[in-house]
């Protein structure tokens, strides 16, 4: 039988300090609430101050929680230690024999978790939680073999969305590399990417349209390693929908972010037959009314190391423009083979960029399994 304890009795706070400076891999927590690698320079940095986070520990930012509506909070697994910001609060589990770090990390992952923070945090000071508030918030505590149960179907899901996430992975590799042996062994021509399509940014949805039901728009953020995530899309009426016709996407529609950090990075629609649209800064390529037929050439030549350096002169994501404006993305020069070659190029490559959507779509009704589970937690 299960019962809820609170979290303050199942862990300890710990500050265990950098003082030799030995561990130099320094990470922070993002708001997804995973690890996140530090890019900054750290050279002349006095790293004695930040606190030492090993592996099965917890790290947490209270800072900000009602704002944000989360906690940004994770179980450390990829690393046997790291150094965070003595910003964070880092903790331990007490006994492992009582409680699994991987269960209470998925306790964490409940957007019912993050609903209760945020209304504690309201009273707060800049919207922040106390540490002692955190440890007052309870959870459920099964018996260990039912916690090792929902842990090893978590982690069965999760292992099946690593392997069709390897495969796209390999799949794009594939079409990239044949894309570039295409140009290094035909005789190519100088053109620009809006001889083979056109792009327009999305439609300027008003922010008061935003509505918890209705039909979907895709952000910039719904950008996601070259796919397009339509399960956390905002929504709008059908009125309001309606006014952006011309840019409802099918699938296989390839979408590009034209603002902010990650301007230049793209993503294909996944199977859908919903009506969804596009947000102003995200921008469509018009490829008619098949996509389907002509995007492999253009996914390739859109992730080709000429058109990043074009987005990118230093060759880095985080250099991009700040802003592309769809004559920026049209203008910029590619090489064209003959038009048979494309033809066949699509031809061949259709087929692989089908399976990645298969594949995607797949991933996608995993992830809901993934939630699924989570959310039935306290039910068990």
């Amino acid at each position: 039988m299960k019962e809820y304890r609170r979290i303050g009795d199942l862990v300890d706070l710990i500050d265990e300090r950098n003082k030799d400076e030995k561990v130099k891999t320094l990470i922070g927590v993002s708001i997804d609430k995973c690890f996140i690698k530090s890019v900054a320079n750290t050279i002349g940095t006095d790293l004695s101050k930040y606190q030492v986070i090993r592996k099965n520990d917890f790290a947490c930012s209270l800072m900000q929680v009602s704002r944000d509506g989360k906690i940004p909070i994770a179980c450390l697994k990829d690393y046997d230690e790291a150094i965070m910001s003595p910003a964070y609060y880092i903790f331990r589990i007490k006994n492992t024999e009582e409680i699994l770090p991987d269960y209470m990390a998925m306790w964490f992952m409940r957007p019912e978790f993050d609903r209760e923070a945020s209304y504690i945090a309201v009273g707060g000071v800049r919207g922040s939680m106390p540490w002692e508030d955190f440890c007052d918030m309870k959870l459920p505590v099964p018996d260990i073999k039912e916690q090792q149960k929902i842990v090893d179907t978590y982690n069965a899901i999760t292992k099946r969305i690593q392997i069709k996430q390897k495969i796209n992975e390999n799949l794009e590799k594939t079409i990239c590399a044949n894309y570039e042996g295409l140009l290094q062994n035909e005789p190519t021509a100088i053109g620009i990417i809006g001889d083979y399509a056109q792009v327009k940014s999305g439609y300027a949805f008003k922010s008061e349209w935003w509505e918890t039901e209705g039909f979907k728009v895709i952000k910039i953020g719904n950008i996601i390693e070259n796919y397009v995530d339509l399960e956390s899309c905002n929504k709008v009426s059908r009125e309001n929908i309606e006014k952006s016709k011309e840019f409802f996407v099918k699938t296989g529609d390839l979408l590009i972010a034209m603002t902010g950090a990650t301007t230049g990075k793209i993503g294909l629609v996944p199977y859908t037959d919903e009506i969804v649209s596009v947000n102003q800064r995200t921008g469509k390529f018009f490829l008619g009314d098949r996509p389907i037929e002509k995007v492999p050439y253009l996914f390739a030549m859109m992730l080709s190391s000429k058109v990043k350096k074009s987005i990118s002169p230093d060759g880095d994501a985080g250099s991009a423009q700040d802003n592309l404006s769809a004559d920026d993305i049209q203008n910029i020069e590619v090489d064209y083979p003959e038009k048979q070659k494309i033809d066949d190029f699509n031809e061949v490559y259709g087929k692989v960029i089908i399976s990645m959507l298969e594949n995607n779509k797949e991933i996608s009704e995993l992830n809901q399994l993934k939630q699924l589970v989570i959310s039935q937690i306290s039910k068990r």
